[in-house]
């Protein structure tokens, strides 16, 4: 089981694929972990998305992860820890795998941590697929109750962590507004080509989507991409989006 070691971390890892890399933000919120891109409780017939892992493998080199605390991944939780923690694990893993430029594509939380990496490494992210990103309107309690779940979570493995980590970690994730890891500012200025399938609930707000594909001044949208009717056409739209800004 391939894991890469951090000072404070073990981080599970998979790769599939051969090409340009893509690296891979799933769906879950905290519970962000690869699993997630084919199974979900909410949809036990099937998820409505595609899986990139086997979607994308037979154009790029696709890179899958478990963020901290989730799937088979264990970290330690510190009330300083945040976006860029989380960037940072990010960030090693293409190094460690000798990955100096990539795409990004993400679903859920992984819209977020999209923007989190264009931030903190411009240079480095060739272009970024935004699916289902979340947001804050009107849903202050469902980032309340998965900060909740994960310091639940968290604290059963490792019961030495402290709450107040856990509050502090909270915070700093989901303590803002707007997609919480940057600002409207930092979208409205962002020149990095981003493609957006949009959201539609509570979790991952239409009106959050709409702010998005106004403020962004490079932004391709697919308006519907959301189940078995439009998979083959999201498969394929988001596989041309991603080889138009691959670099030569």
């Amino acid at each position: 089981m391939p894991m890469l070691k951090r000072p404070d971390a073990e981080i599970h890892y998979e790769v599939y694929g051969k090409g340009f890399p893509v690296l891979l933000y799933a769906p879950g919120g905290l519970r962000s972990a690869m699993a997630l891109w084919d199974q979900s409780a909410a949809y036990p017939s099937g998820v409505p998305w595609m899986d990139p892992r086997t979607a994308l493998a037979g154009r790029f080199t696709v890179v899958a992860m478990d963020q901290r605390n989730a799937g088979k991944s264990v970290a330690d939780v510190r009330p300083d820890h945040s976006w860029h923690t989380l960037a940072a694990d990010h960030l090693a893993l293409m190094d460690h795998l000798g990955f100096a430029k990539f795409h990004v594509m993400g679903g859920c939380i992984g819209g977020s941590y999209c923007f989190e990496a264009i931030e903190q490494a411009p240079d480095r992210v060739a272009a970024a697929v935004l699916q289902n990103p979340i947001g804050l309107h009107e849903n202050r309690d469902t980032w309340d109750a998965a900060v909740k779940g994960y310091g639940e979570t968290v604290r059963a493995r490792d019961p030495s962590i402290p709450q107040s980590a856990i509050d502090g970690f909270g915070r700093n994730m989901f303590g803002g507004d707007f997609v919480f890891s940057v600002s409207r500012d930092f979208v409205k200025a962002c020149t990095t080509p981003l493609f957006l399938q949009p959201g539609s609930d509570k979790p991952h707000p239409g009106p959050t989507s709409a702010e998005i594909a106004a403020l962004a001044p490079n932004i391709e949208v697919q308006k519907d991409w959301r189940g078995l009717a439009f998979l083959a056409e999201s498969i394929r739209r988001v596989g041309d989006f991603l080889a138009k800004h691959t670099p030569q």
